[in-house]
């Protein structure tokens, strides 16, 4: 799964609504009824930033844990960290309530951020934390860059033929729709027949919506069309105009902008393994020997509590896992 800045953007532009799509001649003809309708939108605006604020504030305080010995004893000892003393995990600039800058516009904070902190505290480490892009992160962690990257990224076949995973959380798809869409729900194929649905490019969620419209066109249906938009305002005047019929991408970033606000609804929820539950990975260099050290740090802090309460201050713990396993089946297997 990739989670860029759009799932956000979109939906901050979709608090103001039909604003978005710019004057008809009705609005024009009544300067009271624009005003009116103005300052409805600036009012929901403000309450959506003003609940976003304040959970993000409460959210700055760190959760940590105690030193667990049995994980650190499993760092192999000739296991060389980036740099010595701290576990140097690459982290996308994202969305909450996986990634974002915090109210003091210094800090990164979010799930993933807390899940890192937990593992180094775990392991006897101190966190160091560099921000990257989805396209760095690969590449980084295979040259020694970063010892991990915890960005949500779906454990799939061909990511396991280079990196060794160990999970932290359920990794589950959605089709968010327009509040006042007269969609009703989405499960399955047949579901997506005739709709247009953005996806992001490259993501694992974009091969399961192109797996669908395939089997729509084997079984002769109107197979759905996906659509591509790096621009999140553009992504949500399609929306709210009808030009586009459905959003898909990580239910965690859709969920926590609907319950905050934004003029968006869930239709469904899909496997992020296509066909088979999949999971989302601490990802580390193949071979590094590190995902037994960092695989026993997170079913320790996952058996004391600490985890729980990570996903559950962030809106997550619907995505919990009750074990960390190394590798699992994926997208692909």
């Amino acid at each position: 799964m990739r989670l860029n800045k759009t799932p956000l953007a979109i939906a901050l532009a979709l608090l103001v609504g039909v604003s978005l799509l710019g004057c008809s001649k009705e609005q024009a003809s009544t300067q009271t009824a624009s005003s009116t309708d103005e300052s409805t939108k600036s009012t929901e605006k403000t309450d959506f930033y003003s609940r976003e604020l304040a959970k993000l504030k409460q959210n700055m305080v760190p959760i940590h844990v105690a030193h667990n010995a049995e994980a650190s004893q499993k760092i192999p000892k000739d296991f060389k960290f980036v740099n010595a003393g701290y576990f140097t995990v690459a982290a996308i600039s994202g969305a909450p309530p996986l990634s974002v800058l915090g109210p003091d516009n210094q800090t990164y904070i979010g799930t993933e951020i807390d899940i890192a902190r937990l593992i180094a505290d775990s392991l006897g480490l101190k966190l160091k934390l560099v921000r990257t892009s989805w396209e760095d992160w690969p590449l980084g962690v295979l040259s020694g860059k970063y010892d991990a990257a915890i960005a949500n990224v779906t454990v799939t076949k061909e990511r396991k033929e280079k990196f060794d995973f160990a999970t932290y959380r359920q990794d589950v798809l959605a089709f968010y729709v327009a509040e006042k869409s007269k969609i009703k729900a989405i499960k399955g194929p047949d579901d997506i027949s005739g709709l247009k649905v953005i996806v992001g490019s490259g993501t694992n969620q974009e091969k399961v919506l192109l797996d669908w419209i395939e089997d729509n066109k084997k079984k002769g249906l109107p197979p759905g069309q996906a659509l591509y938009y790096d621009d999140g305002a553009s992504a949500s005047l399609a929306l709210q105009s009808g030009r586009v019929d459905a959003l898909f991408g990580p239910n965690v970033a859709y969920a926590w902008q609907a319950a905050n606000g934004a003029k968006i609804r869930l239709a469904g929820t899909a496997l992020g393994g296509g066909t088979r539950p999949a999971e989302l990975g601490v990802t580390l260099k193949k071979g590094s020997g590190l995902v037994d050290a960092v695989q026993t740090a997170l079913n320790g802090v996952i058996q004391t509590g600490e985890y729980q309460k990570v996903l559950a201050r962030w809106g997550t713990q619907a995505e919990a896992i009750q074990h960390s396993a190394i590798n699992p089946p994926g997208l692909g297997d």
